[in-house]
């Protein structure tokens, strides 16, 4: 971390350190943090059939996400950093368009990406089905797009915090540690308990200790801290081929196949990024295709050998069959080394 930073006379506190505002002083709230503001507005027509809980629940990462909710009344909110700073968008289905408001410094740029987060850019005919299976889910399942962010961090650290441990600790994590350092989400987000992730400078000064609190062992956090080091040149990857995304995020040492395709699935939309290393999948698809419950990477990347070009919506749609293994072992024990 040393030596990264332009050096500052003083350094910002870090937004859980932040002092409250005297009450009485009539001092503006800041941007992010404002309610009453009225929110941007934009309404759009998909060019054909889209659910949004398909299209938008790879970006929830587990059920008390800090920067995702769903909502009893089906709309759907998300809090991100986007270029222009914290935003807040609000979507929701309303016939045949989609309606959406947006707050914060980064609503424009929310509202404009619209169509390309619910999968405009998305082609699902060029998927051609070659397993029944598969076509019987394509077929029940013709919502599902493959959004595209355009924001890799947002999808990279989690997807980082991911690796080699249970979910649960790795949701807990994230939850922690965005509820902690990161900002309250502009709008009216009070009641939902939103939160935007915090920016690469803040994630870079977590101490150590926080790190190891929240559950987050040395490899994992130092990897994060290389990630954010470069955050502007990872950040290009959302614009690139995806051989050449890839390559620009594992050139960073901590990320491998397993976690660059996680995060360019949502980040680039990318239907071919299939997740090679998962604990769980190769079986799913090996069970699914082959009636091998034990197949190996290579088992399965020769099983989606067909769908060469469009193995990440082929993966999903095995997910949404339904034709998943029964569970014939314990479950993996999550590790708890904040209690070291």
């Amino acid at each position: 971390m040393a030596g990264r930073f332009a050096p500052r006379t003083a350094r910002p506190p870090l937004p859980h350190q932040a002092a409250p505002a005297p009450r009485g002083t009539g001092a503006n709230p800041s941007p992010a943090g404002r309610c009453d503001d009225a929110p941007l507005t934009r309404e759009w027509t998909p060019p054909g059939p889209l659910d949004l809980r398909l299209v938008l629940s790879p970006l929830r990462r587990g059920p008390a996400d800090p920067t995702f909710r769903m909502a009893a009344d089906g709309t759907f909110w998300r809090a991100t950093r986007t270029p222009e700073g914290p935003g807040t968008l609000r979507v929701v289905a309303r016939g045949d368009r989609i309606g959406a408001q947006a707050w914060g410094p980064g609503a424009e740029w929310l509202l404009a990406g619209l169509p390309t987060l619910l999968g405009a850019d998305d082609d699902p005919d060029a998927f051609t089905p070659h397993h029944r299976l598969l076509a019987l889910a394509r077929h029940r399942r013709p919502g599902l797009r493959l959004l595209r962010t355009g924001l890799v961090m947002e999808s990279l650290i989690p997807s980082i915090l991911e690796q080699k441990v249970t979910t649960d600790e790795a949701y807990r994590a994230w939850r922690l540690l965005v509820r902690r350092y990161g900002t309250p989400a502009p709008g009216p987000t009070a009641t939902l308990g939103l939160h935007v992730m915090p920016d690469a400078r803040t994630w870079a000064m977590i101490p150590s200790w926080e790190w190891h609190k929240a559950g987050v062992d040395t490899k994992r956090s130092s990897t994060i801290m290389r990630a954010v080091r470069v955050a502007r040149r990872l950040e290009e990857a959302s614009t690139m081929p995806l051989p050449e995304a890839t390559a620009r995020l594992e050139l960073i040492p901590g990320i491998g196949p397993w976690t660059s395709a996680e995060t360019l699935q949502r980040s680039n939309g990318a239907p071919d990024a299939v997740t090679v290393g998962d604990y769980h999948l190769p079986g799913i698809v090996g069970h699914a295709l082959a009636d091998n419950r034990h197949a190996t990477d290579e088992e399965m990347l020769a099983l989606l050998t067909p769908y060469e070009g469009q193995r990440h919506r082929a993966t999903r749609l095995i997910l949404l069959s339904g034709r998943i293994p029964e569970r014939r072992g314990p479950r993996m024990t999550p590790g708890n080394i904040a209690a070291l």
